[in-house]
């Protein structure tokens, strides 16, 4: 990749709008995700100022919520198999710093047992995971009217939550849908203070990557190219640079029902495993994909707002666009603003995803939806470079 400016020295890659443009030599799919070092190395002081800065925290207080959320990473697989059908789903507790896991109420005490005995903490909760899965896929097959936001399962809740916009929900459609919704299972209704948007952006200067008209983020290396949000161009366009000079080729893209894409790159550009901190955060190595809880922290770059942090919020929320509902998206409480679609979504040094759109921006605050990574990372057959 052509770059002179000083920012950039000792960067090789495809950074192109400050998103976690991952690169390394281990492959990652959600069926064989990396395995995590025994002693991972440090978190970055980037991405521990982020942190800082975003949550309130002091320094070692990042230091061990990092652990901590690595540690219940880890555990989540071995506490959710040992919950068997009585599985309700799970969630990083921050002010305890532990995995939770709901178990059904009718679970024998053995599975009650045998999960505390991961180190998890046990919630007894009415519905079960799959029961809760089962009414949000019901959902998913009604027609949404643009009042309706998104919807999703919330574990912690016990609940699928119908998230509705602010003065849309005495709409006559929006009340039918969310009378369907009910008669599909446990369902609690919330409002948002205004619809989703992709979060893509006309041409401006900066950093970016460009197709047509349209200003986008890249998100991560992969052999080859990098992926990002399906929004941002189709099948067959071409994509060029921050300098306007020619990157390469997007070879495959879906939206909606999807937001993924990934293009191939070529023309002297190539491929590094960092997340680029634009100057205001250093650069963050991506040394994996494993898939962070929801309740861990996380945090984006994008070529507009650079570095900001929040929470895991929800997982496989179905996002209702203007163009249509996009499915298995990861919700976070980061804010985001035309331009960081496609950007990068990092829960300490694991990839997680690519910006899609959401509500708010990054001087009032907002909701944002990511396409989790291991999913277009298996749709294409792709490797995520690793550090």
């Amino acid at each position: 990749m052509r770059r002179s400016r000083p920012r950039y020295l000792g960067l090789a890659g495809l950074l192109v709008f400050g998103s976690l443009t991952a690169v390394g030599t281990l492959p990652a799919s959600a069926a064989d995700s990396p395995t995590a070092p025994a002693k991972p190395p440090a978190a970055s002081a980037g991405l521990l100022d982020a942190m800082e800065r975003d949550f309130g925290l002091t320094r070692a207080e990042a230091e061990g919520r990092l652990a901590a959320e690595r540690r219940a990473t880890a555990l989540e697989p071995t506490a959710r198999r040992a919950a068997g059908d009585a599985f309700g789903g799970s969630w990083f507790d921050a002010a305890k710093g532990r995995l939770t896991v709901a178990v059904t109420s009718d679970a024998p005490a053995t599975t009650v047992r045998a999960v505390g005995a991961t180190g998890a903490q046990v919630r007894t909760v009415e519905h079960s995971a799959r029961r809760l899965d089962a009414a949000k896929a019901r959902i998913d097959r009604l027609d949404a009217p643009a009042g309706v936001s998104s919807w999703r399962v919330d574990p912690s809740a016990n609940t699928v939550v119908v998230d509705v916009v602010r003065g849309e929900r005495s709409d006559n459609d929006v009340q039918r849908f969310v009378d369907r919704a009910r008669e599909a299972g446990p369902v609690t209704v919330r409002s948002v203070p205004s619809a989703p948007r992709t979060f893509a952006a006309g041409t401006v200067g900066g950093d970016p990557y460009y197709t047509g008209n349209v200003r986008c983020s890249i998100g991560f290396s992969v052999h080859g190219g990098f992926v990002t949000a399906g929004h941002c161009g189709g099948a067959g366009a071409g994509v060029s640079g921050w300098d306007r000079s020619h990157i390469g080729t997007f070879q495959g893209s879906s939206f909606p029902e999807n937001d993924y894409a990934w293009v191939s790159v070529g023309s002297g550009w190539w491929t590094v495993p960092v997340v680029l901190g634009w100057g205001t955060v250093s650069d963050q190595l991506v040394r994996g994909s494993n898939e962070a809880p929801v309740g861990a922290s996380i945090c984006r770059s994008g070529s507009t707002t650079r570095w900001h942090c929040g929470t895991v919020l929800a997982k496989n929320e179905t996002v209702n666009y203007s163009q249509g509902a996009v499915r298995q998206m990861t919700k976070t409480s980061v804010c985001a603003e035309g331009g960081d679609s496609g950007g990068s979504f990092i829960s300490g040094d694991q990839a997680q995803g690519v910006t899609s759109g959401g509500w708010g921006n990054c001087s009032s605050g907002g909701e944002t939806w990511f396409q989790p990574v291991n999913e277009i990372l298996n749709r294409y057959g792709l490797t995520l470079h690793t550090a």
